[in-house]
């Protein structure tokens, strides 16, 4: 599928068909692909949790997601979140392709622009989840699959129950999987010109 209507036809779908199961390597595809969104300094410090056991699923879906029936019934449901620390964990490995001179200017100057600025480190943590969200979307449309982009569950419980690092955040779940319902009709798309701006607000 072309980028621009995989772009156009995304839609957040809730009715999955339960039965479908999406093969090993489709998969594979998908999160092959997912990771190849950008990541600040290349630290590439999203971490997909894929919420697979049935039992575990159903919890999350009747006790801490508000009963939504895509948690259950899609085919795969990826938990999204992010390594804050990362950049301060073997930073060369981020590098080891690249020549030396870049490598080295990069890796040094990973630690003064993150350090001591937790709340940069959470932006980008959550910037970098929400690009690999996107990407993970759009393949998936491509591949003729539909997905639900969520975060209407209780955060902080189901941090516990996947035993989140303390170094890491939660960010939303997707599920992905054969639609079974047409999205509603998009209830309503704000214009260029009320959100585009020419280099400054005024």
């Amino acid at each position: 599928m072309n980028v621009i209507d995989a772009a156009y036809q995304r839609r957040a779908i809730k009715h999955f068909e339960p039965n479908h199961e999406i093969s090993a390597d489709e998969e594979r595809k998908l999160l092959e692909a997912t990771i190849q969104s950008p990541t600040s300094f290349n630290i590439q410090h999203w971490r997909f949790v894929i919420l697979r056991d049935p039992q575990l699923r159903s919890k999350i879906r009747t006790e801490l997601g508000n009963d939504q029936a895509q948690m259950t019934d899609a085919s795969l449901l990826v938990l999204f979140t992010a390594d804050m620390k990362a950049w301060e964990k073997e930073p060369h490995r981020y590098w080891k392709n690249a020549p030396q001179e870049v490598a080295d200017l990069l890796v040094n100057w990973m630690g003064p622009f993150h350090e001591g600025r937790e709340w940069l480190q959470r932006d980008e943590a959550q910037r970098s989840i929400g690009m690999a969200m996107q990407t993970l979307m759009l393949v998936a449309k491509g591949m003729g699959y539909e997905s639900c982009p969520m975060i209407g569950f209780d955060i902080e419980k189901v941090a516990e129950l996947i035993k989140l690092p303390e170094d890491h955040v939660m960010g939303p779940m997707i599920a992905i999987g054969k639609g079974t319902k047409d999205a509603w009709p998009k209830p309503g798309q704000l214009t260029l010109d009320e959100i585009c701006f020419e280099n400054s607000f005024t």
